[in-house]
């Protein structure tokens, strides 16, 4: 992905959500995606996949196996969707008919795409016997099944065709904490059974994302902030940003009786006018003048990018 811009149409103007992304992801990889509400974590998952009518493209390219994804022209993306990048959305719902058995549903949409059902069908039976589904639950209305269950059916029906990009849209946000384990556990094995060739993990939960991710980046008001392995993020963080993020997550078994938790001062900055040079500058304790020019998304150690005047 190179400098991938998407706005948001309002009457005020363009809310800039997506304001020059960059980014590469290696095969067999699954990167972790961190960052407040509003960073622009889901209108990057939904930009990849199908732009609503309020999202505006603005510039950027989008490389997938040495294919240019049209994402600026969604009649364009149809082809790709589902065959070569597939989204799991946050809830299983979206994704799911009320008024259609499961089974019923899968087999509408597989021939949607061209393909025969029966030729899918025994493979679509061993992959629900992966994640711990009977056969039967394809007789079932999606009101029959847990909340777990739904996102299981979605993640099968989701990598069928063994998409080579497959987006994980805050998948274990609705979720309790077993069953976002469990969940996540199933989409890294997916991954390594070669089911899908590489990931986009969106979440807010760093410390899960931490287990199964192999890189996370963190964004911030629209572009990214920092990338790096999982471990480095988590422990050597060289951006501010991401070091406050994650000294804001209470740790389990720690009590904080002497010091209370704090969050990051302040607030993000509004995207429909953002401030000039860096975003973050304004609640950053190391600000300086320096910090009223945009730092580059630049590589600062070998794996590890960061967006930073001090990073180095």
């Amino acid at each position: 992905m190179n400098d991938l811009a998407v706005y948001y149409r309002t009457l005020n103007g363009d809310v800039r959500a997506l304001d020059g992304v960059s980014f590469s992801l290696a095969d067999g990889e699954i990167m972790g995606l961190a960052g407040e509400s509003g960073s622009g974590k889901s209108t990057l998952a939904k930009s990849l996949i199908k732009m609503d009518g309020r999202m505006r493209y603005v510039r950027g390219s989008v490389r997938l196996d040495d294919t240019e994804l049209p994402v600026a022209d969604q009649r364009a993306m149809v082809p790709f969707r589902f065959h070569r990048v597939s989204l799991i959305p946050q809830y299983a719902m979206s994704a799911l008919n009320p008024t259609r058995r499961i089974g019923r549903m899968i087999k509408e949409l597989v021939r949607s795409r061209g393909i025969d059902y029966g030729a899918v069908r025994e493979e679509l039976l061993r992959r629900l016997e992966l994640v711990g589904l009977e056969p039967e639950v394809l007789q079932r209305f999606p009101i029959e099944l847990s909340g777990g269950m739904k996102q299981r059916v979605v993640m099968v029906l989701s990598t069928l065709l063994d998409p080579s990009l497959l987006i994980a849209d805050e998948v274990t946000s609705a979720l309790d904490v077993s069953t976002q384990r469990a969940v996540a556990e199933a989409l890294a094995g997916f991954r390594d059974r070669g089911f899908v060739t590489s990931m986009v993990f969106v979440t807010h939960d760093l410390a899960l994302v931490h287990q199964i991710a192999d890189t996370i980046m963190v964004m911030y008001a629209g572009r990214p902030a920092e990338k790096a392995s999982s471990r480095t993020i988590i422990e050597a963080p060289r951006h501010p940003y991401t070091r406050m993020l994650i000294s804001s997550l209470p740790e389990v078994g720690v009590t904080y009786a002497e010091q209370r938790l704090e969050g990051i001062p302040g607030q993000p900055p509004g995207l429909l006018n953002p401030p000039t040079g860096c975003r973050f500058r304004d609640r950053c304790p190391l600000a300086f003048d320096k910090c009223e020019e945009e730092p580059p998304f630049t590589e600062v150690a070998p794996g590890h990018w960061a967006a930073c005047w001090k990073a180095e």
